[in-house]
């Protein structure tokens, strides 16, 4: 498990929340997209392809490629609906998680410890 400090996880908030904006879009892609992949695969039990077949599996790859970027950069995902995610630190000798989500500020400014999750968030 990587351990970040703070400015090393603020470093890393732009390029994290892109790529937190493009999960979201490409969620929302697959919501649009899922009922016809669904209904075509239902249809057809010889594999055959739909329309916007190609773009839902595209979009799913594309939130795996994603969220493996984040998860290689240490970072951890904790809701892609709300740009959840969290960075491993040491704090006070033990392990906590800096907090971060979408529509806050693009630096760091709680923490929380492992198993209180986002409910016992405190500020820095």
């Amino acid at each position: 498990m990587k351990l970040f400090t703070i400015d090393e996880a603020n470093d890393l908030i732009p390029t994290a929340a892109k790529k937190l904006r493009e999960i979201q879009k490409l969620y929302e892609k697959i919501g649009l997209l899922k009922g016809s992949a669904m209904a075509a695969a239902k249809a057809s039990n010889l594999g055959g392809g739909m329309e916007g077949g190609t773009a839902y599996v595209r979009a799913l790859y594309n939130v795996g490629k994603l969220t493996t970027e984040l998860h290689d950069d240490g970072i951890q995902l904790k809701d892609y609906s709300r740009g959840l995610i969290d960075f491993p630190c040491m704090r006070d000798g033990r392990v906590v998680l800096l907090c971060w989500q979408l529509g806050e500020p693009e630096f760091i400014e709680w923490w929380h410890e492992v198993e209180t999750g986002f409910a016992g968030r405190q500020p820095l």
